[in-house]
């Protein structure tokens, strides 16, 4: 008998192993399902509840002020006289997706005020008060 060629006689296999593929999808699945409420983070606020629709962030600009009325851009912590100084550069610079005020029912009136006038101050078109879905029976 003679040597074969190299190839010959083998047919060759056309079809692609898509287990392995199948495999690696249902793992990122599994870590993106388990990393997206995590990557929705920020500063922790009871937020009011009101029966119109509420305006959720999705890009742009979040102010927090938190039940100690501590504020917060995004999730950088600023005194007033720091809010007050930086907020007009903060808005031009990130404020193109829209400006959102997310207040702790629990503070001052007085303060919220205090915030939205340094916000309307500084020049931003309108700003979104951030609230929670009022639960209907």
């Amino acid at each position: 008998m003679g040597r074969r060629a190299r190839g010959e006689g083998t047919p060759l296999n056309a079809e692609i192993n898509v287990v392995s593929l199948i495999d690696v999808m249902m793992l990122l699945m599994i870590i993106f399902m388990i990393t997206a409420p995590i990557m929705q983070g920020g500063v922790d606020v009871e937020l009011p509840k009101a029966e119109a629709r509420p305006l959720e962030p999705k890009g742009g600009l979040a102010v927090t002020v938190n039940k100690r009325g501590q504020i917060f851009v995004d999730e950088t912590q600023l005194s007033l006289a720091e809010f007050r100084a930086a907020f007009k550069s903060l808005a031009a610079e990130r404020g193109k997706g829209g400006v959102y005020l997310r207040a702790d029912q629990g503070v001052p009136y007085g303060r919220v005020v205090e915030v939205l006038a340094i916000m309307r101050a500084a020049g931003v078109g309108p700003v979104g008060l951030v609230a929670e879905p009022e639960q209907v029976p």
